[in-house]
């Protein structure tokens, strides 16, 4: 059963600026592809969602559109990076061209069959993203290789290698690449055998044979090469995508060409403006290809629809924002993703910056942000300097993937859209709504899911249910039950929820996300507390805007400031707000402290997109939590009319 029907694709911004009386916020237009589905209950409770549309035919081997584009537009720009100067700053952009691009995969290609690589000898990239990067990455999906992307943390980051040896073991890759040796070169000798090949783009490791990636593009291709990826088809392996490893070792992510070539023609069918024959897809882009938003979505697009990739060697952290506001400023993207933090940066810098509002905003057709929940307060800025300068609003898309869905799944129905909402699934994706305690659980099967975990069988069995969907463990509920094409809106993890001593149940999720809009911008995340124990407690992470609170310089130790009377005050007035606006204990925070210590990679405390793993943090915090609770940890602050309170 399905609500009213719009018309399919149907132009909503039209509808929103013709609005009678003037108060519906003016959007600028854009195409919503997905706009209604097919619902079915069945007597046990559980529902059964598809969208009503079909999904369309899709390419066979992602190559395929490589060899397209590279006869069709030869000279394009598909990927582009800033040249790196000998002071470490960046210079004028380096191409990339479609046609060299498709060179270089047939001689990189070739250079790998030579060595007779294959899915039980792969490829390992432990590098950032680069152009060398790419051409490889080219390389082994044009032969047939499958490769992996490494977080880079694992190797730069990491003290002890853990993840990248527990990699290495999983995959017993043939090859592995790094671009610049002596940044690498620890990790490699920590973890690489001496039968693994190394290769890079400059410099070569301590004791060790390196090959140089010039050479292997150097390689002169034969017809083998040609052969290899005719060869490849739907079932053949193009890539293997880490999960981050947040509550246990990463898991391998086997990604198929249909994963690819299906959840490509799905992004079109949800987002037309992907495919817009008139304005191929430009792209300003510092997500990581080791994670599938990056690596799967952004660059599957780009090739997909024959787009533009510029490289930002940028990150939404203090140091380096400003790298990225300056490629915005010189180039305008047609679509924009990015993550909480990054919008939230960009925002409040567009409120003084003309030249990065004029550009950024001059043929941006839609804006997406994945990875955690993007604050309301960043939203609504968002859309207020938009409306100044532009007169109109731009979509902020969103939606709910994982890397096991390649990774897109959802996505929304119309702009009108608040913090959570999710959307309706993508054509072939039918979802399988499962009541889990009080709350959702949300399953996925179609041509887009993963045949499972490289090398772990139980894990994969683990994975699927009785009907073959996989199990997410993300809750969700409707935005609206009374109409369900508005689609379904996030309600956190299953995992994360718990119950109080009492027995009251906590639902995380919603609870984070309105920690983190009453403490915006001076909170990054929030980990809740609680478990077995009489009432909620929260411990936040907070920004680097923090340190304004305070009147204290950048030298000054994070655990001062947060120790600071005029930050304290400032969260004891949140908490406060907090607790007036709750409706029970489940709802009620009832201490809060903040963190100067930031979440860990290596634990497990940050995934590689960014987002925060609550269960990982309470494990490796457990002494904090039982001090927050027991009224001994220091800074501690309790709902009270009184300025400040420590328990």
């Amino acid at each position: 059963m399905s609500a009213a029907r719009p018309p399919e694709g149907a132009r909503t911004a039209a509808r929103s600026a013709q609005a009678c009386d003037g108060a519906a916020p003016r959007y600028r237009a854009l195409d919503f592809g997905i706009t209604e589905a097919e619902l079915r209950h069945t007597a046990d409770g559980t529902a059964y969602l598809q969208a009503r549309q079909p999904l369309h035919a899709f390419p066979h081997r992602l190559t395929d559109r490589l060899v397209h584009w590279a006869s069709a537009a030869p000279d394009r720009t598909f990927m582009a990076r800033r040249a790196k100067n000998a002071d470490g700053s960046t210079g004028d952009w380096v191409r990339l061209s479609y046609a060299e691009a498709l060179d270089a995969a047939r001689c990189i290609g070739q250079a790998l069959l030579d060595r007779g690589l294959s899915a039980e000898r792969p490829v390992l990239i432990v590098s950032e993203n680069d152009l060398e990067h790419a051409q490889i990455a080219l390389g082994c999906l044009y032969a047939g290789i499958p490769w992996a992307p490494a977080s880079p943390a694992y190797s730069l980051v990491s003290q002890d290698y853990d993840k990248l040896r527990h990699l290495v073991n999983t995959l017993t890759p043939g090859l592995v690449f790094a671009a610049d040796a002596p940044r690498y070169e620890r990790a490699l000798l920590a973890t690489l055998g001496e039968d693994v090949e190394i290769v890079t783009a400059s410099g070569s490791v301590p004791g060790r044979a390196t090959t140089s990636f010039a050479a292997l593009r150097a390689t002169a291709p034969t017809p083998a090469v040609d052969a290899a990826m005719l060869a490849t088809g739907p079932d053949t392996i193009a890539k293997f995508l880490f999960t981050s490893g947040s509550t246990k070792l990463p898991k391998a992510v086997i990604n198929t060409q249909r994963m690819w070539c299906a959840n490509q023609q799905q992004m079109a069918q949800s987002m037309p403006v992907l495919a817009d024959p008139h304005t191929p897809p430009v792209l300003v882009d510092w997500l990581p290809w080791n994670h599938t938003f990056g690596g799967n979505h952004n660059v599957g697009l780009t090739l997909m629809h024959g787009g533009t990739l510029y490289i930002d060697d940028g990150k939404p952290t203090p140091a380096l924002i400003g790298e990225t506001l300056r490629n915005l400023r010189e180039i305008a993207p047609t679509v924009y993703f990015n993550v909480p933090t990054g919008f939230e940066a960009i925002a409040n810098a567009m409120k003084t910056d003309e030249v990065l509002r004029t550009n950024l905003l001059s043929r941006v057709r839609l804006f997406f942000y994945a990875g955690a929940a993007l604050a309301q307060p960043v939203w609504d800025t968002l859309h207020s300097v938009q409306e100044q300068a532009i007169g109109e609003r731009v979509v902020m898309g969103t939606g709910l993937g994982m890397t096991e869905s390649g990774p897109f799944g959802l996505y929304i129905t119309r702009p009108e859209v608040r913090s959570g909402d999710l959307g309706l699934p993508a054509a072939g994706l039918q979802l399988k709504l499962v009541p889990s305690g009080d709350k959702t659980e949300v399953r996925y099967r179609g041509p887009n899911i993963t045949p499972g975990y490289w090398r772990s069988p139980e894990a994969t069995a683990e994975a699927f249910d009785e009907e073959g969907f996989f199990c997410t463990g993300d809750a969700v509920a409707w935005i609206d039950p009374a109409r369900p094409n508005l689609g379904l809106r996030f309600d956190g993890r299953i995992a994360e929820d718990f119950k109080l001593a009492t027995g009251t149940f906590v639902s995380v999720g919603p609870l984070r996300a309105k920690i983190i809009a009453a403490g915006a911008p001076f909170v990054q995340d929030a980990v809740i507390t609680g478990l077995n124990e009489r009432e909620v407690g929260a411990m936040l992470f907070p920004t680097g805007a923090v340190r304004g609170l305070a009147g204290l310089g950048p030298e000054a130790p994070l655990a001062e400031v947060l120790a600071h009377p005029k930050v304290l005050g400032h969260f004891q007035q949140v908490l406060n707000d907090l607790a007036a606006s709750a409706t029970g204990s489940a709802t009620r925070v009832a201490r809060l402290i903040l963190l100067a210590e930031p979440p860990s990679i290596d634990k497990g405390e940050v995934t590689d997109k960014g987002s925060i793993n609550q269960r990982a943090v309470l494990k490796h915090r457990a002494e904090l939590v039982a001090a927050l609770h027991a009224g001994a940890a220091a800074n501690t602050l309790l709902p009270t009319t009184e300025q400040r309170r420590h328990a």
